[in-house]
């Protein structure tokens, strides 16, 4: 069983920044592909980013050129930067871990974008 814990959600006004991480327990980090999704309410959860264990990362349409993934396998850590926010953004965060047979799930973060 793999735990996941985000952090670094909160309120940001649009245009500003904030950066999320997601600590993994387990030895082997290094294998996972792991990434981040977000639910906005009434609306499907929906892909984020993706980093592979070889450091390879694939983006959502709507957040090329604003967020960045990023892990630090060292930590058994995930980050998420994200900048230019938008209140479209507002949703709830979720860092994912996958191995070909399993997926493991964190609790969730809140976004909230808004003036």
């Amino acid at each position: 069983q793999v735990q996941l814990v985000e952090s670094g959600g909160g309120l940001v006004q649009p245009g500003g920044s904030l950066r999320l991480s997601c600590a993994a327990s387990g030895s082997i980090f290094r294998l996972y592909t792991m990434g981040w999704y977000r639910q906005a309410p009434g609306k499907q959860r929906e892909l984020v980013a993706v980093i592979t264990s070889t450091g390879m990362t694939n983006y959502a349409d709507s957040v090329k050129g604003r967020f960045t993934i990023s892990r630090d396998n060292a930590k058994n850590t995930v980050y998420l930067q994200m900048n230019s926010l938008k209140p479209e953004d507002t949703a709830v965060y979720y860092c994912n871990a996958k191995l070909p047979a399993a997926t493991w799930w964190g609790q969730g973060t809140q976004v909230t974008v808004s003036s």
